[in-house]
């Protein structure tokens, strides 16, 4: 099946990088949000982005050109006519399970559904679409417009053509394409999670501080960014939800949250977005959470 329009649910912080690299690639792009303020907010991250890339010369055309082929709505009927619809909403299952039940009814018989999750079951969202079978994982990387790598999710249900449009897919956008199996993590969660948490369990234990730890996992391995910035990045709440599901279908203990990370989630620090993680992102440049504080400086 040939893939030339492609639904977009969410356009936040996964969303609208989705849409963005897919109408970079010629496809045509419908984006749907809940309502006005964020759609405008994500197309306005959107068009920052190839503002940026048209400076730059890393554009194919124009940034109107790619900009024109991202159809904006509100309403998710607007996704009827859709051959791939990917959703990028909140890591949370029942979020997400509300999304299908909503949208899998409008669509054609031959429409393919893709969850952009990036530890939750393939299978156990499938199950309350009308199409198991064309029902797919497309697990993108944080940030869309600069990580060039896409897992590819097949569940005990998907079609061998449903996990070929995903590849496909991928493909004509340019990205390194892996398989990987419908459990917890998938293939790169399932080695990053235990090397992250190990990481504050390193700083919890007394083998070194955050700072230290980071600088010797960028210049001893060559890892853009160290654990604790990763961590920061990605967000604290989104690793927490991680752990949670990894954990309750491992039973391992390296897929457990350290008692550090659950306590800056349950006071809200969850990273950059935040303001405050394992770094604070008031002082330039961020200071660590084990930082020695000046005598009399607030908390």
């Amino acid at each position: 099946m040939d893939t030339n329009l492609v639904g977009v649910v969410g356009c936040g912080a996964m969303g609208h990088g989705i849409a963005q690299i897919t109408a970079q690639a010629g496809l045509g792009v419908v984006v749907c949000e809940r309502g006005p303020e964020p759609l405008e907010a994500g197309l306005a991250r959107i068009d920052a982005s190839l503002a940026r890339l048209e400076a730059k010369g890393g554009l194919d055309g124009s940034a109107a050109d790619v900009r024109a082929r991202i159809a904006p709505t509100v309403d998710v009927a607007d996704l009827a006519d859709c051959d791939l619809v990917i959703e990028a909403v909140d890591e949370d299952l029942a979020t997400k399970l509300g999304v299908w039940r909503a949208v899998a009814p409008l669509l054609g018989p031959d429409a393919v559904c893709a969850t952009n999750t990036s530890s939750l079951s393939v299978i156990d969202q499938a199950v309350v679409t009308d199409r198991p079978d064309r029902f797919i994982g497309l697990h993108f990387f944080n940030p869309p417009q600069m990580m060039s790598l896409l897992e590819v999710v097949g569940s005990v249900a998907s079609s061998d053509a449903a996990v070929a449009v995903g590849l496909a897919y991928g493909r004509r956008l340019g990205r390194d394409v892996v398989q990987a199996p419908d459990r917890a993590g998938f293939l790169v969660n399932r080695l990053l999670l235990p090397y992250v948490l190990d990481a504050v369990r390193a700083m919890e234990g007394g083998f070194g501080t955050i700072a230290d730890i980071d600088l010797g996992m960028r210049k001893g391995t060559g890892h853009p960014m160290g654990p604790f910035t990763l961590l920061d990045f990605v967000g604290l709440d989104v690793v927490m939800a991680m752990t949670d599901v990894m954990f309750e279908e491992y039973h391992e203990t390296r897929f457990s949250a350290p008692p550090t990370l659950r306590k800056l989630v349950a006071a809200g620090f969850t990273g950059r977005k935040s303001g405050r993680g394992f770094y604070d992102y008031a002082t330039e440049p961020p200071t660590p959470l084990d930082a020695p504080r000046p005598a009399g400086a607030a908390a």
